[in-house]
């Protein structure tokens, strides 16, 4: 019966688990869901053929004196199981190969707490990794617990049946805690995803033979028989892969030295890779050889035999030459006791998780250990420059600064363990007991994984704080001077803004996503903003909560200014009311300001209140006052409200009589749940925006000052109020250029674009003309005129001196005999 090729490994892949260590008593079963019964047969009746392919040019040949096991399943489903779904990407096998080796480490070490004997053929507990570029195979080695001829047959021919397991078992019942050994999936199989042949060498203690498997990509049996080399490991497992012809990256030192510290850079056992180079050294001559060893002859003949050998050229070849290079020498720190790391370690390794920052340093971190349905250790860190993917786009998805680990060994870095807004956290998640599907590289979706990013987060959000509450470092006082009169200057030091200031100007806009991505810890990332305010200096931003402490005893109500510059935002005729009254306001100066704010609505039961909205109400006016004078000034200007309203048509919402301007006649404002001026700037240039107008465009409101004598002036002119009477009103084009002026000025001063640029154009030119006094704008005739003579440039010879200039000064320029004078 003939299988197809990696049917062996598949078949053995799915219904065991991990051959753990590529030791019998390490297998670690993960039962098969699909219900295929895999067994094991001896073929001694039905001997296996290989034959002879275009790949394999020489038939196979099993080793001598060796036993045939045929494997007996199904494994056509299973083939496409593994090679389209488990393992998309080769590189794990050697994940999975020195992942077991390190179980079958940690089992041994286990055993010979009780039974030190087991060490005595070899102390040493190491993973070696070794390659032969010439021969094509790739080998992993262990000093591990090692496998007998029968755990060879029942371990890697059969799956039904895991030494790893029962060996838990036993563990369990003895109430012993040895939970590192074997929680993985399909393990040593994967190894034929890279290779055509497989041959496991394995020592046991327990046998005093060392025995061989092999196996043939594709072939439907196995041979064991006893390693013709003898007892060359001691004790532990040696797996060869030959690779295939699409694999030879494997046998190079680089691939191999980068695929061991992605994966196992932190296991706890030492990895080591052997690496193959080659010099060039010079081979001495034998004949100078015997010479050196000669008495020294004559002085003549000494110098004569050195000047000889200065000239004979020496002789090179090239020597291949083979050692050993450690490869996992960063230590896994988060396994250590907090108080026992130093903050130099712990920057140390902060380099390490965030290879894609090593230039710069961590600004704080947060190591903890959880534990509840999941128990897992972890370090965060907070980075004190942005990720690079995060300097371009800040909604840049799919990168992530999480590694998971689980026991140790890297299951992937490209977990989302962090939300977007939290993306440019970096550190490492290491867990003994996550469940895993039948491999490593995909973790069950089950609840338990969000629990852990549920988990993560709360602890990122809790680092953050404590980070916003250091206090500046103080700076170096200078040393106290002494005048004239012997008194002591105290110099007053200067105060020096938080850490937190600094690191919030890059990572703020991630927070301000977050609130509004993260509705359940909005809370929590509001009290990690800070703002640029009426009432703040330069550099000293101020938090929400400071801006609620310092509220007036009436203030209900937390006021936000949005624009584009905190300079212009200063200037703003919506800030007068706020500066007479000493109202600190809030400036939203970055795009996603406003969207933060109409996701947040409130902070601390304290409502946002934008200051350009309409309909600005302040606790501290006496109500009744307030109701009379609106209700006079409303009846007073309807006049004007109306004629105005008349002229400006669909150009305004409404015209409303303000309660708050000052020096300025007018100003345009927005509806309270329409767009702001700010708002629909920014949409207007988001490039692929695909709202209408009507969703774009805010209400506008023009308000205008009741008090301003440009609007008592533009009432005298406008029509009255009774419609009989306006029938035979004639409005002055004065009147109605400097209510379209006074509309413009109010736009601009509200933040909104001019609609009608042309008209405002056209305006303009009629107030020019007006004031400049000019009776016609039209153009002056052209002139002609008349065609003049080229004439010679003049010379200022002004400065030259007396002497003129000298003609020898200037050789080659002129020369004098070349005119016939």
């Amino acid at each position: 019966m003939r299988f197809h090729r990696l049917a062996v490994a598949s078949t053995a892949l799915l219904a065991v688990g991990v051959f753990s260590g590529h030791q019998g008593e390490q297998m670690h079963v993960i039962p098969c869901q699909i219900g295929l019964k895999l067994g094991i047969a001896r073929a001694e009746d039905a001997p296996v053929k290989i034959e002879e392919t275009d790949a394999a040019p020489e038939p196979y040949a099993p080793p001598e004196g060796s036993e045939s096991f045929e494997f007996q399943a199904e494994v056509h489903r299973m083939l496409d199981i593994v090679v389209n779904s488990l393992y998309q990407n080769k590189d794990v096998f050697l994940r999975e190969l020195i992942s077991n080796a390190s179980d079958a480490l940690d089992k041994i070490r286990f055993l010979s707490l009780t039974k030190p004997e087991l060490l005595a053929d070899k102390e040493e507990l190491e993973v070696q990794v070794e390659y032969d570029a010439e021969a094509n195979t790739l080998t992993v080695r262990d000093t591990g617990v090692g496998m007998t001829h029968d755990d060879l047959v029942e371990n890697l021919g059969t799956v039904a049946r895991s030494g790893t397991t029962k060996f838990m078992e036993a563990l369990e019942e003895g109430s012993t805690d040895m939970g590192m050994i074997g929680q993985f999936g399909v393990g040593f199989y994967s190894a034929f995803l890279v290779s055509d042949r497989l041959t496991v060498a394995s020592k046991h203690p327990s046998d005093s033979v060392q025995y061989i498997w092999e196996s043939v990509n594709g072939e439907s049996s196995f041979y064991v028989a006893p390693d013709p080399r003898g007892n060359t490991l001691g004790r532990g497992t040696e797996i060869t892969l030959h690779l295939k012809d699409d694999a030879i990256e494997y046998a190079e030192a680089n691939r191999l030295r980068d695929l061991v510290k992605h994966y196992s850079e932190f296991l706890t056992h030492p990895i080591s890779l052997r690496v193959t180079s080659t010099v060039t050294v010079d081979v001495e001559d034998e004949e100078e050889e015997e010479k050196k060893e000669e008495k020294e002859g004559d002085e003549f003949e000494v110098q004569e035999e050195d000047a000889d050998a200065e000239e004979k050229v020496k002789e090179t070849r090239e020597v291949t030459t083979h050692e050993w290079e450690a490869i996992n020498t960063n230590p896994p720190i988060w396994t250590r006791s907090k108080e026992d790391i130093t903050d130099e370690e712990y920057q140390a390794f902060f380099k390490v998780a965030a290879k894609d920052m090593s230039s710069g340093n961590a600004s704080s971190w947060s190591h903890f250990n959880a534990e509840g349905n999941i128990n897992f250790q972890s370090i965060l860190y907070l980075p004190e420059d942005l990720p690079p993917h995060l300097q371009q786009d800040l909604r840049t998805d799919g990168i992530g600064g999480m590694k998971l680990y689980v026991r140790k060994v890297l299951i992937s870095d490209e977990f989302d363990l962090m939300p977007r807004y939290l993306s440019f956290i970096r550190g490492v998640v290491d867990s003994d007991d996550l469940p895993l599907n039948v491999n490593r590289e995909t973790l069950q979706e089950s609840k338990i994984i969000q629990v852990v990013k549920k988990k993560l987060v709360r602890k990122a959000i809790e680092m953050i704080r404590k980070f916003s509450q250091e206090e500046g470092k103080p700076a170096e006082v200078a040393e106290a001077e002494i005048d004239a009169d012997g008194n002591v200057e105290e110099k007053e030091q200067e105060s020096v803004p938080p850490p937190y200031n600094a690191w919030y100007k890059k990572f703020g806009q991630s927070i301000k996503m977050g609130i509004i991505d993260d509705e359940p810890n909005r809370g929590k990332l509001s009290k990690l903003l800070r703002f640029d305010s009426s009432k703040s200096e330069d550099d000293a931003m101020i938090s929400l909560e400071d801006y609620v402490g310092r509220m007036k005893d009436w203030q209900k109500e937390i006021y936000v200014f949005a624009g584009v510059s905190k300079a212009d935002l200063e200037t703003s005729h919506f800030m007068e009311k706020f500066i007479e009254k000493d109202l600190e306001v809030i400036y939203l100066t970055e795009t996603v300001d406003e969207y933060m704010v109409q996701n947040m609505r409130e902070f601390d039961g304290k409502k946002f209140t934008p200051i350009t909205k309409d309909g600005l109400k302040f606790n501290d006016e006496d109500e009744d006052l307030m109701k009379r004078r609106e209700k006079y000034y409303k009846k007073q200007l309807k006049p004007l409200t109306k004629w105005l309203k008349q002229i400006y048509g669909p150009a305004v919402m409404k015209i409303s009589v303000s309660k708050r301007l000052g020096s300025t006649p007018a100003i345009v404002s927005s509806s309270e749940y329409g767009n702001s001026a700010n708002m629909e700037r920014i949409m207007r240039a988001q490039a692929f925006n695909g709202a209408d107008e009507s969703q774009i465009r805010a209400m506008r409101i023009l308000e205008i000052n009741p008090r301003h004598p440009v609007i008592h002036k533009l009432l005298d002119g406008c029509p009255p109020e009774d419609e009989e009477e306006a029938k035979d009103f004639v409005v002055s084009n004065e009147i109605v250029d400097s209510a379209w002026m006074m509309f413009d000025m109010a736009m601009l001063n509200g933040g909104f674009p001019i609609d009608d640029k042309e008209a405002y154009s056209t305006r303009t030119m009629r107030l020019l003309k007006s004031q400049m006094g000019l009776e016609s704008l039209a153009l002056e005739d052209e002139v002609n005129p008349p065609v003049e003579e080229e004439e010679a440039p003049e010379i200022d010879l002004d400065g030259l001196g007396a002497a003129g200039i000298n003609l020898d000064d200037y050789p080659g320029i002129m020369n004098m005999d070349d005119f016939d004078v």
